[in-house]
């Protein structure tokens, strides 16, 4: 058999109270089970912990011990508090992807409300398009994923809408398009006849008329920094979500698509049947609470 905490505790009790009756009355024990529990630890450690005659003076082998055990009950406080508070949600980490537009316009607000509510949990966030959130789910690099889910209705996918995203069209305020428009929607094929930037959002336009735009274009740009920096320069025209437009591109305008209508639908997603820590559920929770009110 081996040691247990709480003959430890009580022996460190017993040492701190000065005697078995008032280590007995802190902890809410009788004296004899006290003496008991003490006895057993010393039996197990073959040497006496206390002084025959005088039960709350140590001998020299219990002298050696107090502090160690001291230190070991210190140790397994912690370990315990912390296994509680992780168990709570109240500590731990959680690893999330998001697609880049809703990692800067959407997650930012939720953050700072969740670690106002839990400052000891660790929160790790990385962007990626959505395949790239979606690969990261799968492959369990990360708890959660933010964007639009690509295979919403597998059942592998536990999936929570948060909104609804809108593509339109974007160029430069200055552009034929932008006086074309004048501030209304417009339809496809008005956009037509300019030339067209593909991007990884273009994939939405998959399966509509649209996607014509996307087939015939002259220029491809992936990367959402270097798109922007092409549409300054007046380069050509592109379709994005409205969370994807940067709004500090003053020289751009984000013009809405009537015809096809197309949008993106943002939510939280996780692997269904897959457990995730109370702390992943609570962020999870509040991102619905916050996005989708």
């Amino acid at each position: 058999m081996g040691i247990k905490v709480q003959q430890l505790m009580h022996f460190s009790l017993v040492a701190e109270m000065g005697g078995f009756r008032a280590a007995a009355s802190r902890a809410n024990r009788t004296q004899a089970a006290l003496s008991t529990s003490v006895k057993e630890l010393e039996k197990l450690l073959g040497q006496s912990l206390f002084q025959s005659g005088h039960k709350a003076q140590l001998t020299p082998f219990g002298q050696y011990c107090l502090p160690k055990v001291k230190r070991f009950l210190a140790l397994y406080n912690d370990f315990n508090a912390d296994l509680k508070a992780a168990a709570s949600g109240e500590s731990g980490i959680i690893r999330i992807a998001s697609v880049p537009s809703v990692a800067a316009k959407l997650i930012p607000n939720v953050l700072a409300e969740f670690t106002s509510m839990y400052p000891d949990v660790q929160v790790s966030l990385v962007d990626d398009n959505a395949a790239g959130v979606e690969t990261k789910l799968l492959t369990g690099e990360v708890d959660l994923a933010v964007g639009n889910c690509l295979h919403i209705k597998d059942n592998n996918i536990s999936f929570e809408p948060l909104l609804s995203d809108p593509v339109g069209a974007v160029c430069q305020l200055d552009h034929p398009l932008a006086q074309l428009a004048d501030g209304k929607p417009i339809k496809w094929e008005q956009m037509a006849s300019f030339p067209f930037i593909r991007n990884g959002t273009c994939s939405l336009l998959s399966k509509t008329a649209a996607s014509q735009l996307a087939e015939n274009a002259l220029y491809s740009v992936q990367n959402i920094t270097s798109l922007f920096s092409v549409l300054e320069h007046g380069v050509g025209i592109t379709t994005l979500p409205r969370l994807a437009f940067n709004e500090r591109a003053s020289n751009l305008c984000w013009i809405p698509i009537e015809d096809p209508y197309v949008e993106r639908e943002i939510g939280i997603f996780k692997l269904g049947g897959r457990y995730i820590s109370p702390q992943a559920d609570n962020f999870m929770d509040l991102c619905i609470k916050m996005i989708r009110g």
